[in-house]
């Protein structure tokens, strides 16, 4: 952190990412292989925040690159984004899975890990700036709104927040 700005400067997004891979705010760290933290350019003009990193992404250490990435990489294609220049990240930074013999089996973070998580998701919003943050799914609006939301009721509607429009849609696992 810069003493003059209060927030972390693009350069010290890897050093977060450092940190980030300590973390143990929460338990879901023991049955995850690693943290996987956000990507993309610093900063970016819009920035996407799926709920965990799924078995895939928990394994390359890389956020939406199993089936979920993919879908989401056809819906930015068809709208014409490059997901180049999109920062991608989740509100929960391990994969919170149930060991089922040689499968891990995906299970939705609860109130208590989204909350310890959202701590790095703020500290990503910080030198990201987006101008639109798009919320992929329940968990992603919980964090970004501090509060459990229904998709339903806000999908499709522009939210003022402090760190600037934010969008609430479903999930690309979910198609």
């Amino acid at each position: 952190m810069t003493a003059t700005s209060g927030r972390y400067e693009s350069t010290d997004l890897s050093h977060m990412r450092k940190e980030a891979a300590a973390c143990r705010r929460c338990s879901l760290w023991r049955n995850a292989t690693q943290t996987v933290f956000g990507e993309g350019p610093v900063p970016a003009r819009m920035m996407l925040v799926g709920e965990q990193p799924g078995d895939k992404e928990d394994l390359a250490g890389h956020p939406f690159v199993g089936p979920a990435g993919v879908i989401l990489d056809e819906a930015l294609a068809a709208a014409g984004i490059d997901r180049a220049k999109v920062y991608v990240t989740n509100a929960v930074k391990h994969f919170k899975n149930e060991p089922r013999g040689k499968r891990r089996l995906h299970k939705k973070p609860n109130a208590g890990e989204i909350e310890a998580c959202r701590w790095w998701l703020d500290q990503e919003l910080k030198p990201v700036r987006p101008r639109l943050t798009i919320a992929l799914g329940a968990t992603a609006a919980q964090a970004l709104m501090r509060r459990p939301v229904t998709i339903g009721r806000l999908r499709g509607k522009a939210i003022e927040t402090e760190s600037g429009a934010l969008w609430i849609t479903v999930h690309p696992s979910c198609h």
